[in-house]
């Protein structure tokens, strides 16, 4: 294979040099089953970066929301409204819990939660009893939602809020970090993240008691008492020492892959900006948006293109671009639950931002040669 056919990838992860280091003074001091030093240090690290009171690294961002919604009080048969836009590990924990998703519509302006949606959503809930426990705001793409508004209504309605930031490390609202304005946040490290421990999660707080329970639960609920006993239901969710230092070694270099994130997204921009039709991802305007992955809509009555011939062409050159996330509110998983639009018709917004949406390689690894194929076959099919 050439060097012009290597695949270029949508976000692999991209080592730093520093990993080994890291992950040889673990096996140097014996510390490489679940927990210690490491542990304890990335958890220092992320909570000061986040601003927040603590952090509990745990192995994945999914853990992180589970866990968050048993400390929000979650049951069976509770009600959590949730981001439509946003991949599935977003809404899969309520089910977990036997609780019932409601789905809340995207806004245009940052594609994330619409306070207009959630208002709907939170007026009818009133109005027949059932207020939601809490209510899961996903940060796309690396962008804050629209927070303040947010937690006005959380707060009005007695809801917890929790941030999804699993896209969005790094960014800010208003001079804070994402992930530290809601009542409980979640960070993710999977391995397409912008910083990854090959697979694992943060959940942070303002709340060091809530978090000291978290903790508890995420090591089995076991109590602390010289034999075994348990008295609550636990899980094995702790992040091993091993990957908490690659996770030290990654989260060492994420102011630079936060300003390569944004030059790519700079690149593309600036090379497409002639084409009718290509609409980028927004900035909201009220803080830092990382650009995890760049992200457009593709409008055929205006470029004469689809998003899917787009794809197509890329995957033809054995480029990975993707859709956007699929709304949960038509995810078959979820068909049975209610959802809230921002738009008095259909389609809804998040409808529509799927339809033409396409997330385009922005791995930090990737050459600026690599960036220029990307570009170059975009607008051979732009050009036909």
């Amino acid at each position: 294979m050439g060097l012009n056919d290597k695949r270029i990838l949508l976000s692999p992860p991209h080592l730093t040099g520093e990993e080994m280091n890291y992950v040889k003074s673990a096996f140097d001091s014996n510390w490489i089953a679940p927990l210690g030093p490491h542990v304890e240090a990335f958890e220092e690290e992320i909570a000061s970066y986040a601003g927040t009171n603590g952090a509990l690294a745990l192995s994945s961002g999914t853990a992180a929301l589970h866990l968050a919604l048993l400390l929000a009080g979650v049951k069976k048969e509770d009600t959590v409204f949730c981001s439509t836009l946003t991949f599935v590990a977003s809404a899969n924990p309520i089910y977990y819990l036997e609780a019932e998703p409601v789905f809340i519509d995207s806004e245009y302006e940052s594609w994330n939660m619409s306070p207009k949606a959630l208002e709907k959503a939170f007026e009818e809930a009133s109005r027949i009893g059932k207020v939601p426990k809490a209510v899961v705001v996903t940060n796309l793409y690396g962008q804050s939602a629209n927070m303040d508004m947010l937690l006005q209504l959380c707060n009005y309605y007695q809801a917890i809020l929790i941030e999804d930031a699993a896209e969005s490390l790094g960014a800010t609202y208003h001079g804070c970090m994402s992930g530290s304005l809601g009542d409980y946040g979640i960070y993710s490290f999977n391995g397409n993240k912008i910083i990854t421990t090959s697979g694992g999660g943060m959940l942070v707080s303002h709340n060091r008691e809530a978090l000291q329970k978290a903790r508890f639960w995420s090591t089995q609920s076991r109590e602390p008492v010289r034999h075994y006993e348990h008295l609550e239901i636990g899980y094995n969710y702790r992040l091993s020492n091993i990957l908490a230092s690659i996770g030290r070694a990654q989260f060492n270099k994420l102011e630079d892959r936060i300003t390569t994130k944004r030059k790519i997204f700079e690149n593309y921009k600036d090379a497409l900006k002639y084409y009718p039709g290509l609409k980028f991802m927004p900035d909201a305007g009220y803080g830092r948006v990382t650009r995890w992955l760049t992200t457009l809509t593709v409008h055929p009555d205006e470029c004469g293109k689809t998003r899917d011939e787009l794809i197509d062409a890329m995957e033809a050159e054995n480029i990975e671009a993707r859709p956007v996330w699929k709304p949960m509110h038509r995810q078959p998983l979820f068909s049975k639950c209610r959802f809230y639009s921002h738009l008095s018709e259909p389609p809804s917004i998040s409808d529509n931002i799927f339809e033409h949406g396409i997330c385009l390689p922005s791995g930090t690894g990737m050459s600026e040669e690599e960036q220029l194929r990307v570009i170059q076959c975009l607008k051979k099919c732009l050009d036909k």
